[in-house]
């Protein structure tokens, strides 16, 4: 154990009410174990993959679902950020510094959080489908070219 007791709030059960993908919780969960006080951990999605024993596809699919929950936020390749409300610290003090200091659209008791998190999943999986149907449209012009 690396020291870290004193986690800001009991955020689990609001982040219990998501309906994230199981890998992402599985993510989280071992990115917690191994972060710094403060939320910040340094590793990449292939360690993560294996330490998991998930596909690295799997494990950036889950961190896009926590980055969309606003529960995990990447810095820069390998340096991810905990949520301070998730993460864990080295004294209480710490820990209702880091809450208090904060912004109010990221913290996790809001009463919208679930509801933002399903907005924002929701706008992506339509972003995807928009991608899907453009590419989709590429092709079949390319089979007409080729066809004609």
């Amino acid at each position: 154990m690396n020291g870290l007791h004193f986690a800001a709030v009991n955020a689990e059960g609001v982040v219990a009410d998501l309906n994230l993908l199981p890998a992402a919780y599985r993510v989280l969960l071992k990115m917690r174990a191994h972060s710094e006080p403060g939320g910040r951990i340094e590793i990449d999605q292939h360690t993560l993959a294996q330490m998991l024993g998930l596909s690295r596809t799997a494990v950036n699919t889950a961190l896009r679902d926590l980055d969309l929950a606003q529960l995990v936020r990447k810095r820069r390749a390998g340096v991810y950020w905990i949520n301070a409300m998730l993460a864990a610290y080295s004294s209480p003090q710490d820990a209702i510094a880091a809450v208090q200091a904060m912004p109010s659209q990221e913290r996790l008791d809001a009463p919208d959080f679930v509801q933002r998190y399903e907005i924002a999943a929701a706008a992506y999986q339509d972003q995807l489908a928009e991608k899907r149907r453009r590419r989709d449209d590429v092709k079949r012009r390319e089979n007409l070219k080729a066809v004609s």
